[in-house]
């Protein structure tokens, strides 16, 4: 008999239009956590952080529309339309309520979906999200990079170089996990849909600078890695303030530091990402 894998067990959701979503399951409890994942990351970037979350509730990994073994997404790839494909995974999932935690561009993701029907929301925890506050997506520099970025990733998908230079981060996380990332996560379609996304991005910040989801009295917590090293050493103080200015801007927000991380706080510190979760859950870590 194979032994259960480290997310626990694998499923699929159909939605309206025949499409397929992927997720997996492991735990129990009155409050289902439901993780969403970066731009570029499937469901195999949680590894370090759902198996621990699961001892405090049912813990929900998904693939979005374009990654991992879910079936590629329609264009273009609009916060609204992944928000509509994250509700019919909550849909398929319950009741609720529900914990959504959202990494990086799964930040703008869960906050999104959470204004479309927050009556079942628990709350929100972004990790060191994308945020519209920082000023430096909209300069020229990063318009340059995210077309450098979109020139490259099909040539790098296609010749397995974009696997060779990604994958090794995800070998801190449990082997079978570690093993579905390196497989799954540097396709030339989630290539393809990574630059479907990027495409989008600097629109939909706008969007969201324009006219923010509206959150009410949702509890909201931003985590932010604060440790400016390496390539982040210039944008780390950028993000950090923005993410304050967010904080401030909503009724019930709460900024947390992560002080030993820079963007990747679910590899550097999983465990603070845990005590969070538990700490909203009102469980004890």
């Amino acid at each position: 008999m194979n032994a259960e894998h480290s997310f626990g067990t694998s499923h699929y959701v159909t939605l309206e239009n025949g499409r397929k979503l992927h997720y997996m399951c492991k735990g129990s409890g009155d409050t289902t956590v439901v993780f969403e994942s970066g731009m570029g990351s499937s469901r195999s970037t949680w590894g370090l952080v759902q198996p621990a979350a699961s001892q405090h509730a049912r813990a929900v990994v998904y693939d979005r529309a374009g990654y991992g073994k879910s079936d590629p997404p329609p264009a273009p790839r609009t916060l609204h339309q992944m928000a509509l494909d994250l509700n019919r995974l909550l849909d398929e999932l319950g009741e609720g309520p529900f914990l959504l935690v959202g990494h990086s561009w799964g930040g703008p993701i869960v906050r999104t979906a959470a204004a479309l029907k927050p009556d079942r929301i628990k709350g929100l925890l972004l990790i060191d999200p994308s945020d519209e506050h920082c000023d430096l997506y909209f300069s020229r520099l990063s318009r340059i990079n995210f077309a450098v970025q979109r020139s490259l990733l099909p040539f790098m998908a296609r010749t397995g170089l974009y696997r060779k230079l990604g994958s090794k981060t995800g070998n801190v996380q449990p082997k079978d996990i570690a093993a579905d990332y390196a497989r799954e996560d540097f396709t030339i379609e989630a290539a393809r849909t990574v630059n479907e996304e990027s495409r989008q991005m600097l629109a939909e910040l706008t969007k969201l600078k324009q006219d923010p989801p509206n959150l009410g009295e949702l509890a909201v917590r931003i985590l932010s890695g604060t440790l400016a090293a390496g390539a982040e050493r210039h944008i780390r103080p950028a993000i950090v303030k923005a993410h304050q200015q967010s904080v401030a801007s909503l009724s019930n927000g709460r900024w947390v530091e992560a002080p030993n991380s820079g963007h990747m706080i679910i590899y550097s510190e999983p465990e603070l990402i845990v005590q969070e979760i538990a700490d909203m859950l009102g469980t004890d870590a």
